[in-house]
């Protein structure tokens, strides 16, 4: 999977197309990713112990990792990742469009 937790992107496809976010949580299993602001959607909650008055709560959907792309931390725009393997014999991610390296 081309994201993790705490990268910050951009969504190329689908009804949010245009919009960025962090990335909450990976979902490796199923290839999907869960977008902070992404793919909201209403919820219908039946009242309960923490929230007694019940009711219609909007959260975030998961949302498949194909149509996410990771902002390139150079220029603010998507690009695709590579990985390189430094002197040390660590392997990080680059951004293939400016060769930075992405770092958490």
């Amino acid at each position: 999977m081309h994201v993790k937790k705490g990268d910050t992107v951009i969504v190329i496809t689908g009804k949010d197309k245009g919009k960025k976010g962090r990335v909450l949580a990976a979902f490796p299993k199923k290839d999907r990713v869960l977008v902070e602001g992404i793919n909201l959607v209403k919820k219908h909650t039946r009242p309960s112990q923490s929230n007694p008055q019940g009711g219609i709560v909007t959260q975030e959907a998961p949302i498949h990792v194909s149509n996410v792309s990771l902002i390139d931390p150079k220029s603010g725009k998507p690009t695709r990742i590579g990985y390189k393997v430094l002197d040390n014999g660590t392997k990080v991610r680059v951004a293939k469009k400016s060769g930075e390296v992405i770092d958490k």
